[in-house]
């Protein structure tokens, strides 16, 4: 029988801190709005402030309207030209570090293009544009801010951003529903070597919302929204309240097609054989066809298929590799390009990655004890990025 291995590894504990932003959601009105009024567009000024901001430049308090659609309470904020908001937070407790959901909706109609909005903290800068196809009508994203100690002031900022000379051609975006999420740090026993493996820490979802998270494309693992992962293209984090997720409560839908998906380095032993377990299926959302993923750990690759009718479906695979040298990269990329019956890009599911040792009867305590210091070096060299 073969020894199995448990390693004390890692975990990371989410903290919801939507209490620490004022009037994440807009709901509370600009100071001198009257509750009768009918205008779905209220300019601000010197003397008509909105809650918990400060802002510059054109910025219009707007309600859900024929030209714009938005979720929950149907009023956000618009970016107009050079408009900026911000707002400073402290941050809170032991948190390693913070994630950003927020709403993004164009401003407008027969627009001949769409001003960028900018996400920016003290350690990230980010530009996020509405895409058509992507949602219906609004799109919420995840954004990585940054990570700071217990008390240390935040100033996050929200501004347009456009190459367009005609301010009148422009839909300038629209900004709704914040949610702040911290993440803190513990320790677990698990004989999984891949840590976020079941893609259970990332940004939180909007409670007011039936869509997914759109993950933007982030080179670097030590910044991505969704936890020690990189992404390549686009893809979308779900949850179960909405999609069928076939373990835990969140999963990756990769959306953008040929060539996206995520991506996770680690440090194996040289020579040493493993097993890359996972789950590949479809998110229940009418995607239809057949999806074609590419898993590639190290030096292997290998494709795998699987006919989806868009009702909610899962297989589990496993690919078998030998570790070269350290890191040896994880990546699930998808091959192929998929459409809703609504014409909302759509793709393969991917969930509950596990990465295990292949060990034989004379496995010395020695080899346990590589795998689990060349674990902690990873998380490391990941904490020195975030700080």
């Amino acid at each position: 029988m073969q020894p199995e291995i448990i390693l004390l590894s890692l975990f990371f504990f989410g903290l919801a801190s939507a209490d620490l932003l004022q009037n994440p959601d807009f709901e509370s009105p600009p100071s001198n709005l009257t509750g009768n009024s009918t205008s779905s567009v209220v300019p601000l000024s010197q003397n008509n402030t909105i809650p918990g901001w400060t802002f510059e430049g054109t910025v219009n308090y707007v309600k859900a309207s024929q030209n714009i659609s938005l979720p929950g309470n149907g009023r956000g904020i618009q970016l107009g030209q050079d408009g900026k908001i911000n707002q400073t937070f402290t941050a809170n407790g032991n948190i390693i570090s913070y994630f950003l959901t927020f709403t993004l909706a164009p401003g407008g109609q027969n627009c001949s293009a769409n001003a960028d909005m900018v996400v920016s903290a003290p350690d990230s800068t980010m530009v996020f544009s509405w895409m058509q196809n992507y949602g219906k009508t609004w799109e919420s994203y995840g954004h990585y801010l940054g990570s700071w100690g217990e008390g240390e002031p935040i100033n996050l900022v929200f501004q347009s951003q456009t190459t367009e000379t005609d301010p009148n051609s422009i839909c300038w975006p629209v900004l709704d529903t914040l949610l702040l999420k911290g993440i803190a740090e513990s320790f677990e026993a698990t004989d999984n070597l891949l840590l976020n493996g079941g893609f259970e820490y990332g940004p939180d979802f909007l409670s007011n919302s039936t869509e997914g998270i759109l993950l933007d494309q982030t080179p670097s693992p030590a910044q991505s929204p969704l936890l020690l992962w990189s992404v390549q293209g686009t893809v979308k984090y779900i949850g179960s309240k909405h999609y069928f997720v076939p373990q835990g409560n969140a999963a990756i839908e990769i959306v953008s097609g040929v060539s996206a998906g995520i991506q996770i380095p680690t440090i194996l032993n040289e020579g040493s054989t493993y097993n890359l377990n996972f789950t590949l299926g479809d998110a229940n959302d009418t995607c239809v066809g057949d999806f074609l993923v590419g898993a590639l750990a190290g030096l292997t690759a290998q494709n795998f298929s699987l006919k989806s009718n868009g009702t909610g479906s899962a297989e589990k695979f496993s690919l078998t590799f030998k570790a070269g040298p350290s890191p040896t990269l994880i990546s699930f990329l998808s091959y192929k390009t998929s459409q809703t019956k609504d014409g909302v890009f759509c793709g393969p599911l991917i969930d509950d990655v596990v990465l295990l040792l292949r060990a034989s009867s004379g496995l010395k305590l020695e080899m346990q004890l590589k795998v689990l210091i060349s674990l902690y070096i990873l998380v490391a060299i990941l904490q020195i990025h975030w700080r």
